[in-house]
């Protein structure tokens, strides 16, 4: 009885497993719950029982996915460090890992940007669960380390998508142009970490200056 109640309990997380690959091999309008249901290992009507529609069970799966990364970002933060120029350093390197060298990240992305514009409220509750407190976590991370002398107040300071945005450049890149440029991430992403913490430090010419 236990392990069939588990099995009931998992169910929904296995769906969603699958929709991600039957979505991420065929997109929205060609994936059929027909083949989600098989290679889930489940029936059609499981599939509506736990979701139903494709589109409540498409909105569901990015939520899911979505709530997962953004738990890992809150896991990661937590973590000490030495000083916030070393911790931001990290989370950037981890922003890259998971949204532009993750094949789930990547994807979610692809989704939004192939999809989105079919399911305006789902775009609106992305941006509400996912994007808008992924910013906040980048800009407290920043203003924590303004306020302990370590940056200093610029403009970029107060734009998480500007300190984000280079990776999800480099998602869009995997997306589209695989094959056309071989890109060295190491090198990016330190370049990215250089330019960005360059543009933060603190040093005796901008100590005392104003921001733009």
């Amino acid at each position: 009885m236990k392990t069939r109640m588990r099995r009931k309990q998992e169910r929904p997380g296995e769906i969603l497993e699958a929709a991600f690959e039957e979505f991420a091999e065929h997109g929205f309008a060609a994936t059929r719950l027909e083949d989600v249901a098989s290679r889930a290992g489940v029936t059609k009507g499981t599939i509506y029982f736990y979701f139903e529609t494709k589109e409540r069970l498409f909105g569901e799966m990015i939520r899911h996915f979505s709530a997962l990364l953004l738990a890992e970002v809150d896991e990661f933060l937590a973590k000490p460090s030495e000083s916030h120029k070393e911790r931001l350093s990290n989370f950037i390197r981890f922003v890259y890992r998971r949204f532009a060298l993750d094949r789930k990240g990547r994807e979610i992305l692809r989704f939004m940007v192939a999809d989105g514009k079919h399911f305006p409220g789902l775009v609106a509750r992305h941006y509400a669960d996912f994007v808008a407190p992924s910013l906040q976590r980048v800009n407290e991370l920043v203003q924590m380390g303004i306020a302990a002398g370590e940056f200093r107040e610029t403009p970029a300071a107060r734009f998480g998508e500007i300190i984000m945005g280079p990776a999800v450049l480099l998602g869009i890149w995997f997306l589209v142009f695989t094959g056309q440029r071989e890109i060295d991430v190491e090198a990016f992403v330190n370049g990215h970490i250089d330019l960005l913490l360059d543009g933060l430090r603190v040093t005796p010419s901008n100590a005392a200056s104003p921001p733009p």
